[in-house]
């Protein structure tokens, strides 16, 4: 019986890491901007899901839980770790779904951390703003407020970089 469980529990985390991996590591690398924190952090992720074992309603249920998850872990790896060496920019492509989210990713990168994981969910992850409002419990004027200056800072940063070519 034991060993039914085990192999259960095996198959349900395999599960989640395939599903999710690769969009947990997105962002947190976007939050951290480093490779390794961005690692350990997914890594924690999944084995604060194995420790509590939580029940889902759906798989939208999961998915949120396992992003509020990932964020809270990262803000609280900015707060309390000096964040070493970020990656390099240019390797930022290597996690992108499709070369048209190079670009921004790595403008995403550069923003202060609140309208980034807005942003990030919402540009390249695809969410809608009410369900960001639910995954970072937060209200819908405040996912709407925090795209707006987001998009103003990326706009910004765009003018600046066009102004003095960089």
């Amino acid at each position: 019986m034991l060993q039914q469980v085990v192999w259960s529990a095996e198959l349900d985390v395999e599960r989640i890491v395939d599903t999710y991996g690769n969009m947990l590591f997105r962002i947190c690398l976007v939050i951290l901007c480093n490779e390794k924190d961005a690692e350990d952090v997914v890594q924690d992720t999944f084995i604060t899901y194995l420790t509590k074992s939580p029940t889902f309603n759906d798989s939208e249920h999961e998915k949120a839980w396992l992003i509020t998850i990932a964020t809270n872990r990262c803000k609280n790896m900015r707060r309390y770790n000096i964040i070493r060496k970020h990656i390099d920019i240019n390797d930022l492509q290597l996690y992108s779904k499709n070369d048209k989210n190079h670009g921004l990713l790595d403008h995403l990168m550069r923003l202060p951390t609140k309208p980034k994981v807005v942003l990030l969910l919402h540009y390249v992850e695809g969410y809608k703003v009410d369900e960001i409002a639910k995954i970072l419990t937060i209200t819908t004027s405040a996912v709407k407020k925090r795209l707006q200056r987001g998009r103003e800072l990326l706009r910004e940063r765009y003018r600046k970089e066009n102004e003095y070519g960089l």
